[in-house]
Parts: structure tokens; C-alpha cells; sequence
């Protein structure tokens, strides 16, 4: 057990968590909603912070992240938690954790985690596959490690961290996906656990703080693929910025929703064409077979810049991160330069 950062101290023993927007208070010999933070003796302890349960080398779009480092391997960690209780978890068996007992993984320190990415030829260390939060002390350290080997930090990531634990981590953090699952409320408190309003909240700080950013929605069949809602969610991504990738995946039945259908391929490129009509100029499939919304486009002038088949990626038309056609700027982190290498 590691002590936890973000703990407040209040009276009969209780804690208070403030890592992420459900903002537990904990009593004593009691765990918080995520179940791998738990008040002992009036302290808060991280079950999960030396318990690597994931370490992979991973190609930098299965993130997915399209404009930073394409082609690039990250080396992709994770520890046992969540502190949503999505009913279609991908990962469930890692995520769902039911009680200390069933954590599991292996004692790994930041400092071998980052010779390991450096061995593998890695540009950058991913922390991924479960939710990133819930392993902050973990991830916070390994990120600075990493910075100064010379790699980038990427997030992946349900964005229901506070911003308290958000601007301790930025100053390392290079890169983010945030799953926008809805633009319900009902829909995150239903079948989530969680609340929207803190998501939306991360995702302007990410912006704010110029952590290249790009978004994921799975689009589930009844759930969260109405007109009015997907209008609603393009509308706010094109307030924060029109540049952001979206990238819209299909679900596949799992976890607790194993009765609802696979989304219809057609209704994914139904609201991609919709993104792109109300002005995002970067939309993707996600969980397709390769088509035209695997590959990058120069928005002005229409030429194809990147082209992806599966995790296959080959840059066509993208010189110093400009189209080649047109030369307009084409936002992203096209070399680890552009990362916050020498931010000091």
C-alpha cells in the first residue's frame, strides 16, 4: 500500500477523497467508490499504486490517438479500478474490482516501468486499459520518470479526474484520450455511475492546458445515439475547438449489456458525416473494418495526408505538419518535440 495523494483529513477518523469529481468521504477501515483507495487508522492508502496488472506495447492508434506520433509504439500500462461502474465495460475484468481481495498484478516500480518503455523503443508510456485516475500515484510518477528519459505521457482516460489531480499531472502529461460517452446526465448516472458535468470540465482544462487532446464516443443503439444528443455533443466539442479529433467506435455487446446489438455501421458514419457537416474538422470510425473515416484528410483542401488500415499507418501527404498540398498547419504532435520535453 502506497499513501494516497489528494486526501483531506476530517473529524471520527473520516477522509475526504479529492482525486476525482465523486469526491468520497470515507470512514475509517471503509473504501471509496473505486474500491482501491481505503481509509486505515484515518489515513487514505492506494491499494492498486504497485500493482502493475497490464504492461503491453501497443501501436499509439489503438489508443486511439491519429495526430500524435503516428506510427509510434507507446508502452501501455495499468493497474486493477475504476471509478465508474459502466455497465458495457470493455475491460471489465480488470475495471470492476468487487473488494481488495480480488486486486491483483505485480510489484513493478515507475523506475523499471520506464526502463521497460526505453528498451522497447517506445516514444512515449501509455496509461491506459482501465481508468488512469484510480492509479494516480503510479501514473504521477512514472510520467515524471519518463519525462526525463525522454518519452511522452499519455492518458486514457474517462475524464471524471478533479481538477485539483489534473493540474498536478500537466505539467508531464503530453497527450489525452477522454471518452465522452453521452451528453446525458441520466445516461452517465445511469449506466455509468458518474456524472457528465465533471467530463466536460476536464476536457476544457485538458484544452486550456495545451494537452494535445482527442475524444472517443461509443455509440450504443438506444442509449446514447439520438439526434438531439449527438447535435448537443458536436456542438460542445466545437466550442472547446472545431480541431479536435472525434472518433465515433461501434459497440459490441459486453459486460452487462450482452442483449443490446452491435451498432449498425451506418449510424456511425451517419453522425461522422453529421461532425462533419456542423464544422469538426477531424472525425474517425472506431471498431470498423478500414474505410474512409480511418484515414486523415486535409480539411481545406481535401488531400489524403494519412492513410490507416487497421493499426497500419502510412503518412501520404503530412511534411512538418502541414499538407503537402495546400502547406495549412494541420493541428497535432507530429514529433516528440512538440511534446513538453523541454518545458523544463
Amino acid at each position: 500500500m502506497i499513501e494516497a495523494l489528494l486526501a483531506e483529513k476530517l473529524d471520527n477518523h473520516r477522509v475526504r477523497c479529492r482525486l476525482c469529481g465523486h469526491g468520497c468521504v470515507i470512514p475509517e477501515g471503509r473504501l471509496g467508490i473505486c474500491r482501491v483507495r481505503k481509509n486505515i487508522g484515518g489515513m487514505l492508502f492506494s491499494l492498486n499504486a504497485d500493482q502493475v496488472a497490464a504492461a503491453n506495447l501497443d501501436p499509439i492508434e489503438k489508443k486511439p490517438l491519429y495526430h500524435f506520433l503516428p506510427g509510434s509504439r507507446s508502452f501501455s500500462i495499468a493497474a486493477m479500478g475504476c471509478n465508474f461502474s459502466c455497465r458495457f465495460c470493455q475491460n471489465y475484468s480488470l475495471s470492476m474490482v468487487e473488494d481488495e481481495a480480488a486486486l491483483s498484478g505485480e510489484t513493478v516500480s515507475p523506475e523499471e516501468l520506464v526502463r521497460m518503455a526505453v528498451t522497447s523503443g517506445s516514444a512515449s508510456i501509455s496509461y491506459t486499459y482501465t481508468e488512469p485516475t484510480v492509479f494516480f500515484e503510479l501514473m504521477l510518477e512514472t510520467a515524471k520518470l519518463a519525462r526525463r528519459a525522454g518519452l511522452l505521457n499519455v492518458m486514457v482516460s474517462n475524464g471524471f479526474l478533479s481538477g485539483e489531480a489534473l493540474e498536478m499531472l500537466a505539467p508531464y502529461l503530453d497527450a489525452a484520450n477522454i471518452d465522452l460517452k453521452s451528453f446525458s446526465d441520466d445516461f452517465y448516472r445511469n449506466y455509468c455511475r458518474g456524472r457528465l458535468q465533471p467530463v466536460l470540465d476536464t476536457i476544457a482544462r485538458m484544452k486550456a492546458r495545451a494537452i494535445w487532446l482527442e475524444i472517443t464516443t461509443l455509440l450504443i443503439p438506444g442509449l446514447n445515439d439520438s439526434e438531439t444528443e449527438i447535435e448537443k455533443l458536436i456542438g460542445f466539442l466545437l466550442e472547446v475547438d472545431a480541431r479536435i479529433p472525434w472518433h465515433v467506435s461501434r459497440f459490441f455487446p459486453q459486460y452487462q449489456l450482452l442483449d443490446t446489438p452491435p451498432t449498425d455501421t451506418q449510424s456511425i458514419h451517419h453522425f461522422l458525416e453529421l461532425g462533419n457537416r456542423r464544422g469538426l474538422s477531424f472525425v474517425y470510425s472506431g471498431n470498423l473494418q478500414p474505410d474512409r473515416w480511418s484515414d486523415t484528410l486535409c480539411p481545406s483542401c481535401g488531400a489524403k495526408l494519412i492513410q490507416r488500415v487497421g493499426y497500419q499507418t502510412k503518412i501520404l501527404g503530412l511534411h512538418q505538419g502541414h499538407c503537402d498540398q495546400c502547406r495549412i498547419e494541420i493541428p497535432g504532435v507530429w514529433n516528440r518535440g512538440q511534446g513538453k520535453l523541454n518545458d523544463g
